[in-house]
């Protein structure tokens, strides 16, 4: 897999952003506060973060139905853990890709583009179900009301958050329901401008439009928005526990607002990981609620590195048993492109 721009330039943020996570603190407290954490609890924190994969995996089951509804839990949940294990080694959020591809090698009755349009449908309940608990969190009364991350009031960065998830989710439902349309229209387009793609786009456009089709089901919809809250609500409980691990203690509202800050913070570049960004959103998040900044950076450091390495090593162990190769994932790359 080529690094290009944009990983530099995710690297650079993320080395910017733990320089700025790190200014005021001394890194000897954290290390002393992170000696003087609860083991147990960050184990236990570690045990449930990593529970989201599973439910990540069962709730793709269900996008992906009306497409295979005889797809086994075993392949969704591998192509899960090996496409979490290579965002975590590799930059530009590679592992969407990797996703979709294991899952195909596997299942190839998935065509690749259907397996990562699927992945589309993924992120946009991702981005609804964590928006809305932010919002439901900042109700409650222990919110602290005017509050502002890098110069800004939390309720402008969670408006851009609902902004930029409204735009996708119209552009997926022009694709749902009016795909016949929206294919003339690239027709008519690519025969005017790139004619040797006219083809090749018409068939990635039919196969994304299948991968979206989880979209016109009612029952499918609730199914998957269901198993998108339960995902959220452990990812939250995960870090409520680790909270408890280094002594800091907030409500569970809190950990919905933190989440959201981080789900958008991490949609801009950085590196392998979201190494820098979730540290800084991290101590911004809790400081929201005015929590020391050594336990804040304890909290994001400590979390943080625990819950990378399991799923990084299961991915692993998938990623080699399926016989993968990274420049596998360069060809998807170049196709997908």
């Amino acid at each position: 897999m080529k690094f290009g721009w944009r990983s530099a330039l995710g690297i650079l943020l993320s080395v910017l952003l733990l320089a700025f996570t790190l200014r005021g603190v001394d890194f000897g407290d954290v290390a002393e506060a992170l000696r003087a954490s609860s083991v147990p609890l960050f184990l236990l924190a570690t045990a449930v973060g990593t529970l989201i994969f599973p439910l990540r995996a069962r709730r793709w089951k269900t996008i992906l139905s009306p497409i295979d509804d005889q797809i086994p839990f075993g392949p969704l949940w591998r192509s899960t853990a090996i496409g979490m294990m290579v965002n975590n080694v590799v930059p530009a959020r590679a592992g969407e890709l990797a996703r979709a591809f294991a899952l195909t090698r596997e299942r190839p009755s998935i065509p690749f583009s259907a397996s990562f349009a699927s992945l589309a449908v993924d992120r946009l309940f991702d981005a609804f179900v964590v928006l809305s608990l932010m919002l439901l969190a900042m109700l409650d009364p222990a919110f602290p009301r005017g509050e502002r991350v890098a110069g800004q009031l939390v309720s402008h960065w969670v408006a851009w958050g609902a902004i930029a998830a409204g735009l996708f989710l119209v552009a997926v439902y022009l694709i749902v329901f009016f795909p016949s349309r929206i294919i003339t229209l690239y027709q008519a387009f690519a025969r005017r401008v790139a004619p040797r793609f006219e083809q090749r786009g018409t068939d990635v456009l039919l196969a994304f439009a299948s991968g979206l089709s989880v979209m016109r089901s009612p029952g499918r919809f609730l199914a998957v928005l269901v198993w998108t809250v339960v995902h959220w609500v452990v990812n939250a409980l995960a870090w409520w526990i680790a909270c408890k691990a280094v002594g800091i203690a907030v409500p569970f509202s809190a950990m919905f607002v933190l989440q959201g800050l981080i789900a958008i913070g991490v949609a801009v570049p950085s590196a392998p990981g979201f190494f820098g960004v979730f540290e800084a959103l991290g101590r911004e998040g809790l400081g929201l609620y005015g929590i020391d900044p050594t336990l804040a950076v304890t909290w994001a450091i400590g979390y943080h590195l625990l819950s990378f390495i399991p799923i990084t090593l299961i991915g692993a162990y998938y990623f080699v048993r399926l016989g993968l190769h990274f420049r596998d994932l360069g060809k998807a790359t170049e196709r997908a492109a």
